[in-house]
C-alpha cells in the first residue's frame, strides 16, 4: 500500500478517516476477544486491540511515521490492487447479464451479506469483515458496456474506499467467456488490517479467487459444488 509520502510531523495525523473508524471497530473486537481468552495469546491480542484503538482515536500510527507514510488524504487509488481472472463455459452476454444484476453477487461472493440496487447506477453494499464485524458503503457505476465491461467506485466517506472493473471477453476460439476483475481498496486499519484479514482468510485476493471459482460453478452447473447443501445460485438468483 502506498500513501502520501510526506509526514505531518512527529505525532501528527497520518491515518485517513476511513482507517481510523476501522481501527476503532477492529480494536474493540480484538480487545474483547483477547480478554475473553485469559491466556498469554489473549493478552497479546488485547494489547494489539488497544494499539488499534489508540490509532483510531488519535489518527496517528507509529509504523506509518517510521516508514514516512501518510494516508490522511489518500483515496482508493492509493490502496491495494488485486487482479484475478477465470474462464466460464457460457456465452458472454449471459455471463454479463448475471453479473450486472447486482443482487446476484452475494450468491457467489460469500463475504457479501447483501447488495441493494438504489437505482440511477447506485447501490448499497454490506460485507463481512474480520472478527465478526461488518462494513457498509454506497457505490456508483462509472462504466457500463453491455456484454463487455462494468466499472464502479465507492462514494465519498465510505468505510472502505474502493473501485474496480470487470471485463467480459470471448474465450479462445470463441468458446466461453474470460472474466477479468480488478479491485483497488483501502483495507480496514490500513496495512495492519490487511495483515489481520489474512489471518482470518478474509483478504480480498483470497476472496476473489474463491468467488470466481464459485461463480464458474454457478454459471456452468447451476449451483456451487459443496457437501453442505448450499442452494443453487441460478435457481435462487434472478437472471
Amino acid at each position: 500500500m502506498t500513501g502520501t509520502a510526506a509526514r505531518e510531523g512527529s505525532g501528527g495525523r497520518n491515518v485517513g478517516q476511513g482507517e481510523r473508524l476501522a481501527s476503532v471497530v477492529g480494536g474493540v473486537a480484538l480487545a474483547v476477544f483477547g480478554l475473553s481468552r485469559r491466556s498469554p495469546a489473549g493478552v497479546a491480542l488485547a494489547a494489539l486491540g488497544g494499539s488499534l484503538l489508540y490509532r483510531g482515536a488519535t489518527g496517528h500510527c507509529l509504523l506509518y511515521e517510521a516508514a514516512g507514510v501518510s494516508t490522511a488524504d489518500a483515496g482508493a487509488a492509493d490502496g491495494i490492487r488485486v487482479e484475478k481472472s477465470v474462464t466460464v463455459n457460457c456465452p458472454r452476454e449471459e455471463v454479463y447479464r448475471f453479473w450486472r444484476r447486482l443482487e446476484n453477487l452475494p450468491h457467489f461472493m460469500k463475504h457479501l451479506e447483501a447488495v441493494t440496487d438504489l437505482g440511477a447506477g447506485r447501490s448499497h453494499w454490506v460485507a463481512r469483515a474480520p472478527a465478526g464485524q461488518t462494513v457498509e458503503w454506497d457505490a456508483e457505476i462509472t462504466e457500463d458496456v453491455p456484454g463487455a465491461r462494468l466499472g464502479w467506485r465507492s462514494l465519498p466517506d465510505s468505510q472502505i474506499p474502493n473501485e474496480g472493473s470487470v471485463r467480459f471477453v470471448d474465450g479462445p476460439g470463441g468458446q466461453g467467456t474470460e472474466i477479468h476483475i480488478m479491485l483497488q481498496y483501502q483495507p480496514p486499519a490500513g496495512l495492519i488490517g490487511a495483515a489481520l484479514a489474512k489471518l482470518w482468510r478474509e483478504e480480498p485476493s483470497m476472496q476473489l479467487k474463491d468467488d470466481l471459482r464459485r461463480f464458474k460453478q454457478i454459471m456452468e452447473a447451476g449451483e456451487v459444488a459443496t457437501t453442505q447443501g448450499q442452494p443453487s445460485g441460478r435457481e435462487e438468483a434472478a437472471e
